[in-house]
């Protein structure tokens, strides 16, 4: 038998479960929402946008972005909202 601490055996589960949970049950009624709780999309990523992540990966894109993002990607996001 394999006994765990008390802080581990006294974790409640976390809101955002929760909210998934709610979600599901409600969807599984038939009752038409939209669930916010993990920030899922619900259907697959496209292709062109796996392709890419994985040459972001390769290309070695791998850590947290710079709070204010990288300057050339906000330069793309500047230029196509302008045009």
């Amino acid at each position: 038998m394999i006994h765990l601490s008390d802080r581990i055996n006294n974790l409640s589960e976390s809101q955002t479960i929760s909210m998934a949970k709610k979600g599901r049950e409600l969807s599984s009624k038939g009752i038409d929402i939209i669930n916010l709780s993990f920030g899922e999309p619900d259907f697959q990523t496209p292709d062109h946008i796996k392709t890419a992540a994985k040459e972001a990966i390769d290309a070695g894109y791998t850590f947290y972005t710079p709070v204010a993002g990288y300057p050339e990607l906000r330069s793309a996001i500047a230029k196509k909202l302008l045009t």
